[in-house]
């Protein structure tokens, strides 16, 4: 077991939920994909519906069906899979699914024939990101045939929907010009006489920052967690409460002389006769080996920098020449009472997306 503690605040999703939905008239799909990124699954997916959640939606097949036999009832919407999609699972539980493709579609109208259920569908649109979704060009062949499907019974055309690339920069020229392709999308369709439930376009930072492409639907994910995607200019983290916690413990507290070399290679060589102590948690329980030198941790009230690199399972601090630190301390690597993810993603060169997948997706979570 690791000595890491990983910890979730559920009521902090859930109050982030009423935050985001605070601030749109659309409904809110609360992304809960990658194990609600850290979080757990079903504990998250649960708060994120008591703050009001009307739909879940997860990258993954294997993640609705997860959701379902937890005993989630309502909307969940799924969309990363190719024509190897497990449509008979999916459309049996009732689940909102995405087409891409003309091949994704053939596969779900088979099963659908099968079943005699017309699965939902939503058809992805690629605007501008260049991954998931049916180009502009091609999208009426793809009406042409999703709408032959509809008016057979074998499916229900009920949203459309899209992803843009530059969102966490607000004022991004890529937006305007995502979301004026979108409507043309939507456009093609209404041309056909399809009736679409949801139209959906603005994921966490567009939620956050604008307001006019909410269309009916928003699908938020890392802000449920309470990581803001785009900096705040009033510095208030747009009111959200950040979930995650990451503690582990002091186990070793020493004296040692100026010229000590710390650590494999002795990247860190203490300057003067000080204290160092040791931390029971490593690269092995997701500590960011390039934290090693960068990142900062917090123990009785102050922080204090990984001194030299990180190994497996443990981890130096320098305490300086006089400290109160003493064994079995309580060390917060990410807390409301320490640093925070995006403290970590600026030390080690990555976005806190990662930082808190890396650290909650290693381990079991528990409720705070």
């Amino acid at each position: 077991m690791s000595a890491l503690q990983v910890s979730v605040d559920y009521d902090a999703i859930t109050a982030n939920v009423r935050t985001l939905r605070s601030r749109t008239d659309a409904d809110v799909m609360a992304v809960v994909k990658a194990d609600a990124y850290g979080h757990g699954l079903v504990e998250a997916a649960r708060a994120a519906r008591a703050g009001g959640a009307a739909w879940l939606g997860v990258a993954q097949p294997h993640e609705a069906l997860a959701l379902r036999a937890a005993g989630d009832t309502g909307r969940i919407f799924t969309w990363l899979y190719g024509t190897e999609v497990p449509a008979r699972a999916l459309i049996a539980a009732d689940v909102d699914l995405s087409v891409s493709s003309a091949d994704v579609l053939g596969e779900m109208v088979a099963v659908a024939r099968d079943l005699t259920v017309a699965p939902r569908v939503h058809l992805c649109i690629d605007t501008g990101l260049g991954r998931e979704g049916v180009t502009l060009h091609d999208l009426p062949d793809l009406l042409g045939v999703a709408q032959a499907a509809q008016d057979q019974g074998l499916v229900r055309i009920v949203g459309m929907w899209s992803h843009l690339a530059w969102a966490d920069q607000p004022g991004h020229p890529t937006i305007d010009v995502q979301a004026e392709n979108f409507r043309a999308a939507i456009v093609l369709a209404e041309e056909r006489d399809i009736d679409l439930e949801v139209r959906h376009l603005a994921n966490s930072a567009c939620t956050l920052t604008r307001a006019d492409l909410h269309f009916d639907l928003v699908r938020p994910g890392i802000a449920v967690y309470g990581l803001p995607p785009v900096e705040d200019p009033e510095r208030q983290n747009f009111g959200l409460r950040p979930a995650m916690a990451v503690r582990s413990s002091v186990v070793l507290v020493k004296d040692v002389p100026a010229g000590q070399g710390v650590s494999y290679g002795h990247e860190y060589v203490t300057p003067y006769r000080t204290t160092l102590g040791l931390v029971s948690a490593g690269y092995a329980d997701g500590v960011f080996r390039s934290g090693g030198n960068r990142a900062e941790v917090q123990i009785r009230g102050r922080r204090y920098r990984i001194a030299g690199r990180v190994c497996m399972d443990q981890f130096v601090v320098d305490l300086g020449p006089a400290t109160e630190v003493c064994e079995g301390d309580t060390v917060t690597l990410i807390g409301p009472d320490g640093p925070t993810a995006r403290d970590w993603a600026t030390a080690t060169d990555t976005i806190d997306y990662e930082i808190v997948c890396r650290f909650g997706g290693l381990r079991d979570k528990e409720s705070a």
